[in-house]
């Protein structure tokens, strides 16, 4: 397993306090790409990366597809980033996991990566629809959690 878990990169913190990132529904363009099981990824993930990304299958091409942002919020001391869920149609899909990455940065960082998902097995699909479901944005389960 190449895979170690979900992680907030090391690094997104540190471009949290520089400004870089912006989840308004006005703000950045976040992506996410899917990766088979030879992908390696763990918290010290700075950026997007082609290899080891799953092939352009339907309606999933290279880089991924393009999350929509929901705006952030806050839950009693918990500030909260979301994303809707993204679906892939007529793809014939198997991915281990994915990065989610902003492709828009301010500063000189180049597709940084905001997260990296473990699906916790191959996850597939054939010639159909390939969705990827982000969980509740409360302070226990939102996909970004600032405490």
């Amino acid at each position: 397993m190449a895979f170690t878990g979900n992680y907030i990169p090391t690094s997104f913190k540190q471009q949290l306090l520089e400004g870089v990132h912006d989840f308004r529904t006005t703000g950045h363009t976040f992506k996410v790409a899917l990766y088979t099981s030879s992908a390696t990824f763990n918290a010290s993930t700075t950026a997007y990366t082609a290899t080891n990304e799953i092939p352009a299958s339907g309606t999933y091409s290279a880089g991924g597809g393009t999350l929509t942002c929901v705006d952030p919020t806050t839950s009693g001391s918990v500030g909260l980033a979301d994303f809707a869920d993204i679906s892939f149609t007529g793809a014939t899909i198997t991915a281990r996991g994915a990065l989610i990455y902003n492709s828009t940065p301010a500063h000189t960082y180049s597709d940084p990566v905001v997260a990296v998902l473990d699906f916790g097995m191959d996850r597939s699909d054939t010639a159909g629809v390939f969705t990827i479901t982000f969980p509740t944005a409360d302070p226990t389960n939102a996909i970004i959690r600032v405490t």
